[in-house]
């Protein structure tokens, strides 16, 4: 019986005479139907930015828009907001991540049925990141931390790993564009190592790719900040805020979702912004302690500050920083006292005067006061309608 089945099979897979003579008439070669023909072939590698790709539908989640992403750090703060916007316009995302399968999970909601692809790697690992960049036509690079940790230093994060990524998506070949995002205020010269380590990153990426995009967004404000939470959850469990050095320095603040329209933008253009360096600042300069005002302004609390002098703020932050890989125990990650970032607030870190802004990739940032900070109600006391700032006011006529 099983022979039977072998000749069938084997008999199914023969040309009939009647598939021959439909061949004659309409030919079915690859010379008409591959990759040679014009209308099917590949036009990845052959045009400068993103404008030739083949796309398919109307723009929406269920639509085709050519761009295959890996976007490495996707699974943090800015992360989630870049694959959101690249979902939503029918791009496939593939999200490398290196620690548990539920990290990523919150992304796989974001696109259609297969569109965002969760990939295990290994930073330490070549060949595990040239896997998770082998199908991708886009690289964006996102990975970044403000602190360093018994495993990573600033150096090994944010100036090795994207000099990393730039060597193996320049060999890849097929790699059109590279997006690096760094930080405003980068400088060789500055004395925030984790400052440092990202200028030395940007230099990096531009050797070995020159027509690669270099964002450097301000301080990011959003659901998931490392700013604004921190400071609300600070205050409301020690009723006090403290201010480093007075609160004099000036920052310049950004929304999360304009840096992540700022990525697309790019993407989407004819490739006018390769090999440029955009400064992404917010439409207002704060000071320190003014952005902390507009945090107590949201969580509805009475303002109470300690002003902690610059060389005490730092010696409050030193012993983290000389134990760290001195003792055999991870120490825990700094909230409010980071040695490093009282070094980097210790100078302005607002946009150059002739940069490169939104404004050159057409979109306007969004002031914060409002719904950007909207998130802070959830520290409100009593709950989103309240706070300590607002007396309860009742109808008299309500008396019995």
């Amino acid at each position: 019986m099983q022979a039977i089945t072998r000749r069938l099979g084997h008999q199914s897979l023969r040309p009939t005479a009647s598939i021959s003579s439909i061949k004659s008439i309409y030919p079915l070669s690859g010379h008409y139907y591959g990759g040679d023909h014009p209308r099917y072939g590949s036009t990845l590698a052959s045009h400068k930015g993103m404008g030739h790709l083949v796309r398919k539908g109307t723009g929406g989640r269920s639509s085709v828009s050519g761009i295959i992403a890996t976007v490495f750090g996707a699974t943090g703060f800015l992360g989630r907001y870049l694959v959101q916007q690249l979902a939503k316009m029918g791009s496939q995302v593939l999200v490398p991540f290196r620690g548990s399968e539920d990290n990523p999970r919150h992304l796989k909601l974001m696109g259609d049925l297969g569109q965002i692809v969760p990939m295990k790697y290994d930073p330490s690992d070549e060949n595990s990141i040239k896997a998770v960049m082998a199908k991708a036509n886009v690289v964006i690079n996102l990975i970044g931390r403000e602190y360093e940790t018994r495993n990573f230093s600033f150096e090994e994060v944010n100036h090795f790993m994207a000099e990393q990524l730039a060597v193996i998506a320049k060999e890849h070949g097929g790699i059109m564009r590279f997006i690096q995002v760094s930080c405003l205020g980068s400088s060789l010269s500055s004395p925030s190592r984790f400052l440092r380590a990202k200028a030395a990153g940007e230099e990096a990426v531009l050797k070995e790719l020159p027509e690669a995009t270099v964002m450097k967004p301000a301080v990011m404000i959003g659901t998931e900040d490392r700013i604004m939470n921190r400071w609300a959850h600070f205050a409301k469990k020690y009723s006090f805020l403290p201010l480093i050095g007075g609160g004099s320095t000036k920052i310049q603040p950004v929304y999360v979702v304009d840096v992540a329209s700022a990525i697309v933008a790019a993407l989407k253009d004819d490739g006018s912004s390769m090999g440029n360096v955009y400064e992404l600042g917010g439409p207002e300069i704060y000071t320190v302690h003014e952005l902390a005002e507009l945090m107590y302004e949201t969580i509805r609390e009475w303002p109470r500050y300690v002003n902690v002098p610059l060389p005490i703020a730092k010696a409050i932050a030193m012993p983290r920083e000389v134990l760290l890989k001195k003792v055999p125990f991870p120490l825990p990650n700094p909230d409010i006292f980071n040695l490093d970032q009282i070094n980097a607030f210790a100078t302005d870190t607002v946009v150059s005067e002739n940069a490169l802004t939104f404004m050159d990739l057409g979109i306007v940032p969004h002031k914060l006061k409002g719904y950007p900070v909207e998130y802070l109600i959830q520290y409100r006391k009593g709950g989103p309608q309240f706070g300590s700032t607002v007396s309860e006011k009742v109808n008299p006529d309500s008396y019995p």
